[in-house]
């Protein structure tokens, strides 16, 4: 029953994925915000029954990927129950129209509380990070909607078609009274929630990002110091102060790594002699890629989604002790102090910071445990659970 998580007994729970499925999350190793929340409320006492819902799925790509015995991955089950929906359609993607993004999402609904009653779910909480679910199915068989924002979707490029329509499901959010978690203070600025609402940053995982660390080949003749950057390679990189760091540490190297989301932003720097791209890499190679390195880098440009964004990598490079330099974008600013910012777009200001943070060298062991200890996942999924789970209030 609603609010009985917050009485010592364990609560209904539906978890409502958004632009992507569990079996996207499983082949990125559980690396978006998303994942870490499904992975944590399998195995949290205060769950009872667990429902997670991919978002629409094609019928027919599904039906390809069965007969190549292609197999979805099963859900970390903590109980029995606990269960995956996937619901098919024949068209692939969404319609950009809010009059078919209405009908596309009361069909959903109606997809979604057949499997909560199916499951025998009573009144259940609803976390989802899909504003179209949060803005325009009905969810009147539901008790308190969250809604989990830890991307703005409205200035993703790949969302562009969708993005007025984003905006009308923020919109739909705020008037309908959903509480909203967000990883960024701009974001919530952004959906303007008149329910409950709190911040929650990224976090951690603690067993990532424990000796000993292995180091991956490809740094193992990197030239020194070895400056690094983890994350996607496109638009939201300062192309001109990666550019001049090369310059300015001419007898290093400037590693790159990550999937590429921009071939145009690739070929600039390819144009640079000191400085080296790579693929995406395993989870289990990026901690002893961290900490093999002498400094880590996020030179991105000041744009609406750069500062609403609350970069993972931040974390993960302080995680491993890594100095660090970054541009001073608002979500980074709170960090921690050995984070040295610089602002956005001035190159000859990033490279003076990245000489002071190799003097500043890595942090003690002390001071990096610590971090990890303060900024783990497990805690932030507890404020967003304690925000999904408070006694309900009257719907709009």
């Amino acid at each position: 029953m609603i609010g009985e998580a917050s009485s010592g007994e364990p609560a209904d729970l539906v978890l409502v994925l958004s632009f992507s499925t569990w079996t996207d999350a499983v082949h990125r190793e559980l690396a978006f915000p998303i994942d870490r929340l499904v992975v944590g409320a399998a195995g949290d006492p205060r769950v009872g029954r667990l429902l997670v819902a991919d978002p629409w799925r094609s019928a027919l790509r599904t039906l390809v990927r069965h007969l190549q015995g292609r197999r979805k991955p099963d859900l970390p089950l903590r109980v029995p129950q606990t269960r995956l929906l996937s619901p098919l359609r024949f068209h692939r993607q969404d319609p950009t129209d809010i009059k078919g993004l209405v009908r596309a999402y009361r069909t959903y609904d109606r997809r979604l509380h057949r499997a909560s009653r199916a499951l025998g779910l009573d009144r259940p909480a609803v976390v989802t990070d899909h504003p179209f679910v949060a803005g325009f199915a009905p969810l009147e068989w539901a008790g308190p909607v969250t809604y989990y924002g830890w991307d703005d979707w409205s200035e993703l490029p790949a969302l562009e078609p969708w993005w007025s329509a984003i905006d009308a499901a923020y919109e739909r959010i705020r008037t309908r009274g959903c509480r909203v978690a967000t990883v960024s203070q701009p974001i919530l600025d952004r959906i303007r929630p008149i329910g409950a609402s709190l911040v929650v940053p990224n976090g951690l995982a603690p067993d990532e990002w424990q000796p000993p660390w292995a180091r991956p080949a490809l740094s193992v003749d990197s030239a020194r110091p070895l400056i690094l950057y983890i994350g996607s390679i496109g638009h939201r990189l300062d192309v001109g102060v990666l550019k001049a760091i090369a310059e300015r540490f001419a007898d290093g190297e400037v590693l790159l790594v990550g999937p590429v989301g921009d071939p145009e932003v690739l070929r600039d720097l390819a144009a640079i002699p000191n400085l080296r791209v790579e693929g995406k890499i395993s989870r289990k190679d990026i901690a002893g890629l961290v900490h093999a390195a002498d400094v880590c880098i996020m030179p991105h440009r000041r744009t609406p989604l750069t500062e609403a964004m609350s970069p993972l990598k931040i974390y993960e490079y302080l995680a491993a002790g890594r100095p660090v330099v970054a541009s001073d974008l608002p979500p980074v600013r709170a960090i921690d102090p050995r984070v040295l910012l610089v602002p956005a777009g001035d190159s000859s200001a990033f490279a003076d910071a990245l000489s002071r943070a190799l003097t500043l060298g890595p942090a003690t062991e002390e001071e990096r445990c610590r971090f990890v200890a303060e900024n783990t996942w497990a805690s932030r999924r507890e404020r967003i659970l304690e925000l999904a789970f408070a006694p309900d209030v009257e719907r709009r």
